[in-house]
C-alpha cells in the first residue's frame, strides 16, 4: 500500500511539473523563473543547480565554455522582415572577473568546433566574421580582447557573425529619476536585468540594462538599425553562450517572445545567487566559519590568494583608461608564457627579454617583450604612442597587439613570427641559408613597410632601430619590421621632438650621433646599412682590424670605387643571384648612407628604385666615393664633390671628424 501511494505521489508531482512547464511556454514564447524543469539543451560546463539557478561557468573552470539553449527552434519568418518582432528579458549575475557571455540567436546548437576565451564559445579562427554563420548575439563582457577591438573591459556589444562588435558601449543604464546614464559593473554587483527588443516597424534592435530592483529604463543603452532577413534563417534557436577566465556566471530567469514583447520576470520568484558572489575572499571567510577544524588549511589558502593577487598586480593610472583597448592584463601574459619560463624565452639583449606565449582568451600565438622603464616622466606620452602604433596595419609590419605595465616593467605584445629574426637566419650555422630571391623580397618588403610608416599612415612614425634583429620572418619567410619599443610619432609637416640618442651603433647616422635627433633621414640611413648587411652577409661593424677596414659601408664603397662592387656580395650566395639586382641593392644601400642627410633618397624614392620605376643615378667616375659617407655640415655648397643625386639637398664635402666609421659596436 505504501509503495503504491509513493508511486502515485511521484506521478502527481511529475504531472504537475509537466503542467507547469507547459504553462510557461507556447509556440512563440516561454518564461522561466529558475530552470529546474526547463529541459534546456546544455553543453560544456553549463549545469542547473538544485535551486533552479542556471550556472554557465564555474569558479574552477579556468578556461571553459558553456551553452544553454531552448531545446526547440522558432520560426522567424525572415522572408517577411516587416512582421518579425521579437523580445527577450533575462536576469544574470557574474562573479569577480574574467567573463564573457552572450544571448545568442543561432541556426544550430552544435558549437563543437567553437573556441573558448575571446571567441565566446561561438566561433573559431576560421569562421569568425563569415556571413554564413547567421548568428546574432548580444555580448556581455568584463574582459578586454584587443584582437577584436574591444574598447572597454566592462562592455555590452551587438555582434553579427563576428566577435568584432558592430556596436558597443560601456555598461550603464538610464536613470529615469535623475535623467542621466549611470555606470554599472557587470561583475561582482549582484543580479542585473537586460532587455533585448527588436521592433520590426522601426527595424531597430534595442538593448537595455538595469540593476535588478530598477524598472526597465525608458532609454536603451544600445540601438542599432537592423534587417534580420540579412542575418537570420527561418528556423533559429535562442540561448546563451559563455566563456570565462575565472569564477562563475549565472542566469536566474529568462523570458522570450518571438511575436512581440517578452513577459517581465517576477523578481520574487527567481532563485538566489551564491552568497557574496562579488567576493572570492568573502566565500573563503564563509567557509572558515563553517569549517573551523580546517582553519590552518583555509588560512594558507587565503595567503595563497593574496599572494596570487600581488603576483598579477599591475600599474594602472586614471589616464590609461582611454588606452584600455591596447591594454592586456598581466595575468593573461603570465599565463600565456607559462610564468615567463626560460623554456619560452626566444630572445634577449640590452632591452630585456622576449618570450613566446599563447593568449588563453583566444589561443593566439604572441611574442612578449619585457622592457625596463623605471622613469615615470614621459610614461603617459610613451603609452599614448604605443597605443597609437597598435593601430598600424601593413603586411610588412609586425602587429603590436598591446601593452601591459607592472612595477618597473613595460611589456609589449606582438604577433608571434615562427621563423624568428632575420639576424638569426643570416648568421646562424644551423638554419638554412636564405636565397637571393628571399633576401631581395625581404628588402623590398621592409622598404614598403617603412614607406607606410614615413608617408602613408596618419602620422609619421620614426622606427629608430632598423636592423636584421628587428626584422622577423613569418611562416613563408616574408620580412616584417617589428619592435616599436623605441619608435616615436609626429604629425606630417611637423618636427620630431626626439633628442635622446637611441638605436644600435653601426646603424646610426652621423648626425644622429651628434645631435640625438631622429628623423626620417636617420631611418633611411639605418635601412641603407640594413640593405648592405642582407646583401653582403656581414655585420655593419666588425670587431677585428682597423675601424675603417671593419666597417661594412666603407668596404662596399671601396669595392665600388675599384669598379668591382659585386665582390662585396655574400660569398655564401656563390654567385647565385641576379647581378643587376645585387648591384642595385649595394649602390642604393650606399646612397641611403650618404653623410649628408639631404642627399639620401626618401623611402618613396627607394621603392621606385627597387621596383625599377626609376633608374638609379650613377656617381661620376672622378668622385672619391668613400668620402661621401662622412659629413661636415659647415662645408659650403660650391665644395660639393658632385651635384645632388636626387634634386633636393646637397652632398657635403667630407671630414673624418664625427664619422660613424670609427664608432665601435
Amino acid at each position: 500500500m505504501a509503495e503504491a501511494l509513493r508511486s502515485l505521489y511521484v506521478c502527481v508531482v511529475f504531472s504537475l511539473s509537466l503542467m507547469s512547464f507547459a504553462l510557461a511556454q507556447g509556440e512563440n514564447y516561454f518564461i522561466f523563473h529558475g530552470f529546474s524543469d526547463s529541459n534546456l539543451h546544455l553543453d560544456g560546463v553549463a549545469e542547473i543547480q538544485p535551486s533552479g539557478l542556471l550556472q554557465l561557468t564555474h569558479f574552477d573552470s579556468t578556461i571553459a565554455m558553456a551553452h544553454a539553449f531552448y531545446p526547440f527552434p522558432f520560426r522567424f519568418n525572415t522572408s517577411s522582415s516587416q512582421s518579425l518582432s521579437f523580445s527577450t528579458n533575462f536576469v544574470f549575475a557574474m562573479d569577480d572577473f574574467g567573463h564573457r557571455m552572450a544571448f545568442v540567436i543561432s541556426p544550430s546548437m552544435d558549437f563543437s568546433k567553437a573556441v573558448p576565451g575571446g571567441y565566446l564559445g561561438l566561433f573559431n579562427y576560421s569562421n569568425n566574421g563569415l556571413s554564413t554563420n547567421h548568428i546574432l548575439a548580444v555580448q556581455l563582457g568584463s574582459v578586454l580582447s584587443p584582437e577584436f577591438y574591444d574598447r572597454e573591459y566592462n562592455h555590452v556589444g551587438i555582434n553579427i557573425n563576428s566577435l568584432i562588435s558592430n556596436q558597443s558601449a560601456s555598461a550603464s543604464y538610464f536613470s529615469d529619476e535623475e535623467g542621466i546614464y549611470k555606470d554599472m559593473s557587470l561583475e561582482g554587483t549582484g543580479p542585473i536585468q537586460i532587455w533585448i527588443d527588436y521592433n520590426a516597424a522601426e527595424m531597430l534592435l534595442n538593448v537595455t540594462l538595469a540593476p535588478i530592483k530598477v524598472p526597465k529604463p525608458s532609454k536603451p543603452l544600445l540601438s542599432k538599425p537592423l534587417d534580420p532577413s540579412q542575418i537570420l534563417l527561418d528556423s533559429m534557436y535562442v540561448g546563451f553562450s559563455a566563456s570565462t577566465d575565472a569564477d562563475g556566471s549565472y542566469i536566474l530567469g529568462w523570458s522570450f517572445n518571438r511575436t512581440g514583447q517578452a513577459q517581465n520576470l517576477d523578481i520574487s520568484k527567481l532563485p538566489p545567487v551564491p552568497k557574496d558572489p562579488s567576493s572570492f575572499l568573502g566565500r573563503i571567510l564563509t567557509s572558515i566559519m563553517l569549517a573551523c577544524p580546517f582553519i590552518p588549511v583555509i588560512g594558507t589558502g587565503v595567503c595563497v590568494y593574496i599572494d596570487m593577487k600581488k603576483k598579477y598586480e599591475e600599474v594602472y593610472e586614471d589616464w590609461e583608461k582611454e588606452y584600455s583597448p591596447q591594454r592586456i592584463s598581466y595575468k593573461q601574459l603570465y599565463t600565456a608564457s607559462k610564468g615567463f619560463r626560460d623554456s619560452e624565452l626566444i630572445g634577449k639583449g640590452g632591452f630585456g627579454k622576449v618570450y613566446r606565449g599563447v593568449l588563453p582568451s583566444s589561443n593566439k600565438q604572441i611574442a612578449i617583450k619585457k622592457v625596463s622603464h623605471d622613469s615615470k616622466q614621459g610614461m603617459k606620452e610613451f603609452v599614448a604612442e604605443i597605443a597609437s602604433m597598435g593601430r598600424l596595419r601593413h603586411r610588412n609590419l609586425v602587429k603590436l597587439c598591446g601593452y601591459c605595465r607592472r612595477e618597473g616593467e613595460l611589456l609589449l605584445v606582438y604577433d608571434y613570427m615562427p621563423n624568428g629574426s632575420l639576424d638569426k637566419m643570416l648568421y646562424s650555422n644551423t638554419s638554412p641559408k636564405l636565397s637571393w630571391f628571399q633576401r631581395f623580397r625581404i628588402i623590398r618588403g621592409i622598404a614598403s613597410g617603412l614607406l607606410y610608416l614615413h608617408g602613408e599612415w596618419e602620422q609619421v612614425v620614426l622606427h629608430r632601430d632598423i636592423k636584421p634583429g628587428n626584422v622577423l620572418l613569418d611562416a613563408d619567410l616574408n620580412g616584417k619590421l617589428g619592435d616599436f619599443g623605441l619608435a616615436r610619432l609626429h604629425d606630417h609637416g611637423g618636427n620630431p621632438q626626439t633628442t635622446k640618442l637611441v638605436g644600435t651603433f653601426g646603424y646610426m647616422a652621423p648626425e644622429l650621433i651628434r645631435t640625438g635627433k631622429a628623423t626620417t633621414c636617420t631611418d633611411v640611413y639605418a635601412f641603407g646599412v640594413f640593405m648592405l648587411e642582407v646583401a653582403c652577409g656581414k655585420r655593419p661593424i666588425e670587431q677585428r682590424g682597423l675601424p675603417k677596414r671593419g666597417n661594412l659601408v666603407y668596404g662596399v664603397a671601396s669595392s665600388w670605387e675599384r669598379g668591382s662592387i659585386l665582390d662585396a656580395s655574400d660569398p655564401q650566395l656563390e654567385g647565385a643571384f641576379a647581378a643587376d639586382e645585387m648591384e642595385l641593392v649595394l649602390k642604393l644601400g650606399l646612397f641611403c648612407c650618404f653623410g649628408n642627410p639631404a642627399a639620401r633618397p626618401s623611402m618613396r624614392q627607394v621603392m621606385q628604385y627597387l621596383d625599377g620605376d626609376v633608374l638609379l643615378p650613377d656617381v661620376p667616375s672622378t668622385s672619391n666615393i668613400t668620402s661621401l659617407f662622412t659629413a661636415n655640415d659647415e662645408t659650403p655648397d660650391d665644395e660639393i664633390p658632385f651635384p645632388s643625386l636626387f634634386g633636393n639637398g646637397s652632398v657635403a664635402a667630407v671630414s673624418s671628424t664625427d664619422s660613424i666609421l670609427v664608432v665601435g659596436r
